[in-house]
């Protein structure tokens, strides 16, 4: 009779409770600037759920994500399940007419004036835009640059004689005193060893540059002296001297007024272990104060990157590599911080999972799948190999490869992606990625994703 009880009690306490809960909008009275919106949460499966009487579809693990019209001004809605209500407001502000757009305008000064780099990390852009694929440099601090005019927020920098620039005000300061003379590369020196060229250039001032990936690398110095547009351009024959196609990480800083440029070499693969001895950093998404999206039924994005980032560690162990984890545990970690922890341990890869989601104006019922970001060109063909195999192996919809720029996809050092694994406000998405099993073959195909980027 115990044992029967006891059967009983674990039967019970291991059915799936569906509680009515909504995850978004956040709070019942809020305002949202957007043509329409859209309701997730959780309800009974067996329960109809209602949106101001409209039948709403749940799916069986009790997820649902609805959309809403929004009208200028207060729109009310009630949401039921079975006996249970719940009203939400939403505010849609009025347009406000009147007042015309003035797109800012080039001061050119008169005089070139000299200033210097206030942080480090700090990018050169083609356009004076602080958004999108148009990252040329980033400088440490105390980089000298010469402006010649302002746009909005951008100082315009010279570079050579035919070149220009975009930098942000807030990350320079100006410099008080003549403009000096043009730099001057007095030699550089190469060192090769088993893991890197690497070459060292002796200048007498540091200077703006640029790294230009290719089968061919190109190094350029600007406003340098007794140069062609007073541009110092060094090329290296990457593909030859490599034997291969494939970059796979590369760096470029200023060692005092030395400057040093770093090109991993493509390591020896061992075909029925090509993962072994291979660093790989995983990085599990968000943490700690961030928890990133909220899923369906109120599961959280940084509890599902870090059970997947540690089935992916476990996988890339099993396979003979080195894994550097990000973070280990429900912690914070800045988004620099990751890319620095990927760096100091000297990764060929680092893979960041996510999980994804939607702005208000978005059909979550209509997006699902997984997708891949990378910045450089380098890590292109990586995404692209390991989207095949999540896509196969897991039988998520293919939600393409994207250049994005995203702080942990612009670390050169390492191939970098960033993996949105699946939606977590689509219900059918959600379900799986709150599935341990799911996880655990989003581990393998990843992994075999690497696997077949180092072989083909």
């Amino acid at each position: 009779m115990k044992k029967l009880f006891y059967l009983l009690f674990v039967l019970l306490i291991c059915r799936p409770v569906f509680a009515f809960d909504v995850v978004y909008p956040h709070k019942q009275n809020v305002t949202i600037n957007s043509p329409s919106t859209f309701f997730i949460g959780s309800s009974n499966p067996k329960e109809t759920l209602t949106v101001n009487g409209a039948s709403v579809t749940v799916h069986p693990s009790g997820g649902f994500a609805y959309v809403v019209v929004l009208e200028e001004g207060e729109n009310k809605f009630v949401l039921q399940s079975g006996n249970e209500l719940k009203t939400f407001i939403i505010n849609r502000p009025k347009k406000v007419t009147g007042g015309v757009y003035v797109p800012p305008k080039l001061i050119e000064y008169e005089a070139r004036r000299k200033f210097l780099t206030s942080v480090d990390n700090a990018p050169l852009r083609t356009t004076p835009v602080d958004a999108g694929i148009n990252r040329m440099s980033h400088f440490q601090e105390d980089i000298p640059l010469i402006i010649d005019g302002e746009k909005s927020n951008f100082y315009r920098v010279v570079l050579g004689e035919n070149k220009k620039a975009w930098i942000s005000k807030t990350n320079v300061k100006a410099f008080e005193g003549y403009l000096n003379s043009p730099a001057e590369v007095k030699s550089y020196e190469t060192i090769e060893d088993n893991d890197y060229f690497k070459f060292i250039f002796h200048l007498d001032k540091k200077t703006p540059f640029e790294i230009i990936e290719g089968e061919t690398f190109y190094l350029k110095f600007y406003n340098v002296k007794d140069c062609p547009d007073n541009t110092y351009v060094f090329s290296f024959p990457y593909s030859e001297s490599s034997g291969t196609q494939k970059i796979i990480g590369y760096s470029g800083f200023y060692d005092g007024d030395d400057f040093v440029f770093k090109i991993r070499k493509f390591p020896a693969i061992e075909k029925k272990h090509p993962l072994k001895n291979i660093t790989i950093a995983v990085d599990a998404g968000h943490g700690g104060r961030e928890s990133g999206a909220i899923g369906c039924c109120g599961d959280k994005e940084k509890d599902i990157t870090l059970a997947i980032s540690k089935e992916l560690e476990q996988e890339l162990k099993a396979r003979g590599a080195k894994v550097v984890m990000t973070r280990k545990d429900d912690s914070y970690v800045g988004l620099r911080e990751r890319v620095d922890i990927a760096n100091e341990n000297d990764a060929m890869f680092l893979i960041s999972i996510h999980g994804n989601s939607l702005p208000d104006s978005a059909d979550p019922n209509k997006h699902r799948g997984t997708s891949i970001y990378f910045y450089y060109n380098q890590a292109k063909l990586l995404a692209a190999n390991v989207l095949v195999s999540m896509n196969k192996q897991l039988g998520t919809q293919n939600d393409n490869i994207r250049q994005g720029s995203l702080a942990l996809v612009r670390n050169t050092n390492a191939l970098s992606i960033l993996i949105e694994v699946a939606y977590l406000i689509n219900p059918e998405d959600n379900a799986m990625l709150i599935d341990p099993k799911f996880r655990k073959k989003c581990a393998k195909a990843i992994a075999d994703g690497i696997k077949n980027y180092l072989l083909n």
